[in-house]
Formats: structure tokens, sequence, C-alpha cells
């Protein structure tokens, strides 16, 4: 884990900003595997991203994964731009 553990329900959208290099397209297939173990499994996964206030890691489940967005429960959208890593 890189960053303070946080609620999901503490996550504040507009804190969040772009991750100093774009990560996205290397975390795609981990991406894929926290939607896939979410959905089918129920399963959580660590998700790192980069917020005004630093670094900030969420243990949740991951409902969808868009072109530019990961979807969790809540309606809670984090910019795919603004990840640092995820962890199962």
């Amino acid at each position: 884990m890189i960053g303070e553990l946080i609620a999901k329900e503490s996550i504040v959208v507009s804190e969040i900003i772009p991750a100093d290099q774009n990560h996205s397209e290397e975390l795609r297939g981990k991406l894929n595997s926290a939607q896939r173990l979410g959905n089918e499994f129920k399963s959580k996964a660590d998700i790192t991203f980069n917020t005004r206030r630093g670094a900030k890691t969420v243990n949740t489940t991951v409902w969808s994964v868009t072109e530019r967005y990961l979807q969790l429960k809540n309606g809670i959208h984090i910019p795919l731009n603004s990840l640092i890593d995820i962890d199962f």
C-alpha cells in the first residue's frame, strides 16, 4: 500500500488529480482483473490514486472500468489518469 488508507465514503472526487505519470495503460490488465474479482467473486482491491492531499488508498470492490474511469459503489468515479497502483 502506497497511500494513506481511507474509507470509500471518504473519497472526495473534487480532490482527485492526475498522477505524476499516467499508469492507466500499464494497469489495464489489473483493472480488468479487479473488475472481474468484484463482479464475480465480490472480492476487493486496494486502489491507490493521487489527490491534492497526496496518495490515498481505498480497499473496495470495483464495479466497472470504462475508457477513462474506474467506477466504485455509490457512483464514485476515479479517473484512470489519477491511478498509481492496484493490488488484490
